[in-house]
């Protein structure tokens, strides 16, 4: 890297004026988004709205990239190191952004357009990555696969919250599908020759139940009844339910899916049923936030009068596909706030705080915060050299 480079406070402030140059811009994007949520994989409006700002402002464009039809990868420069900035862009079914992902991308978005202002003279790369389906289709797992990640030095995005924290407590995910097989038979003239599905999804179901009271306070397993039988009069033939393990770690979420589907043949013993397991989706893992790359974002949202909380863990838990991510290269998930800390996210209420005054803020911050911790990447040699000594499992 040529020791001609100006210094990094400078590319800085040039980079925050390109926020807010496009400040406009980024809430009517995150706006755009906001209005019109589209579940996982069908994220083909957001996507088509991410990409053509991003290529208006001169960033190379790869719609549909790494083999994902929603996903897409905007660069600017050359070489390493190469920075990625990941938007997220779907939404949920029925309450639509209430996990603020309309932020996340127009964040991340604004991001990429600032640090291809500055990347000739900070020298490397950047490619703002398009990572759909976060909400259980695992997006970045897929994309990962063919190879994403594979030439990124650091990996780093924002999520809305109701509180600022350097991360949330992210949890290793399992998805499991759980279908019974019996017999059907009428319910008052033979139920003797039936074989009730759904009494050993029950009875799996209350087993589970028991199981939460011997489980470490990290663990959750938790799930519905998504076939339930059709008819009172008819003993079940088939009843299936979706549960979600989670845990501290992929280690441990080995060892408590094991004792789940202990549960789920128990209830098929009980009654006589068949039972078979499917797991549904990616697994998530958990996170490791880069310490090097943390203190060096938290110093930068200091500079924009943003201060990290102290908060339990417990506060915001949950799992996502940036966990796989962080396993690869230095990471980092911050959580930037937008509502109070009363307001929960995958509700109603948050979804509403994702579209107004301060989710606005946050887009134009986030997208700042995350540059400004770019630029320290690229024209910091040290701090890379401490991103990859400290790269690895926390203690």
């Amino acid at each position: 890297m040529p020791s001609s480079l100006p210094p990094s406070d400078a590319l800085k402030a040039r980079a925050a004026a390109r926020v807010d140059a496009e400040r406009e811009a980024l809430v009517a994007l995150s706006g755009r988004i906001h209005a019109h949520p589209e579940l996982c994989f069908d994220e083909h409006r957001a996507a088509g709205w991410l990409t053509e700002f991003l290529q208006q402002r001169g960033l190379v464009v790869e719609r549909g990239a790494y083999a994902v039809p929603t996903a897409f990868a905007a660069r600017a420069g050359r070489g390493r190191p190469c920075i990625a900035v990941l938007c997220e862009y779907d939404a949920l079914p029925g309450i639509g952004h209430a996990c603020g992902h309309n932020i996340i991308a127009a964040a991340g978005a604004g991001a990429g357009v600032a640090l291809a202002e500055v990347i000739a003279e900070t020298g490397g790369s950047v490619v703002v990555l398009g990572t759909p389906a976060e909400e259980g289709g695992g997006g970045k797992v897929l994309m990962a696969r063919e190879g994403a990640f594979a030439d990124v030095d650091a990996a780093m995005m924002i999520h809305p919250a109701s509180l600022e924290l350097i991360g949330m407590n992210v949890l290793s995910i399992t998805a499991v599908e759980a279908e019974y097989i019996g017999r059907a038979a009428h319910a008052a003239a033979a139920p003797h020759a039936g074989i009730n599905a759904l009494d050993g999804l029950v009875t799996a179901y209350q087993t589970i139940a028991q199981l939460r009271q011997h489980i470490r306070p990290s663990e959750r397993v938790h799930g519905i009844i998504t076939d339930g039988g059709q008819k009172p009069n008819i003993v079940p033939e088939r009843a299936a339910g979706l549960f979600y393990i989670r845990a501290a770690n992929d280690k441990r979420l080995a060892k408590l899916r094991q004792r789940v589907e202990a549960c789920f043949h128990a209830g098929a013993q009980a009654c006589g049923a068949e039972v078979h397991l499917r797991q549904v989706g990616e697994d998530y893992s958990d996170m490791w936030t880069n310490p090097a790359l943390a203190a060096a974002y938290a110093a930068n949202l200091g500079q924009l009068g943003r201060q990290l909380v102290q908060a339990p863990a417990e506060m915001i838990s949950g799992s996502t596909d940036m966990g796989n991510v962080s396993k690869l290269v230095p990471s980092i998930h911050p959580m930037i706030g937008i509502a109070p800390p009363r307001v929960a996210l995958h509700t109603a209420e948050f979804a509403t705080y994702a579209a107004s005054p301060d989710g606005d803020r946050a887009v134009v911050d986030g997208a700042k915060a995350l540059a400004m911790t770019a630029i320290d990447v690229l024209c910091q040699s040290g701090l890379l050299d401490a991103m990859r000594a400290s790269f690895g499992e926390p203690h």
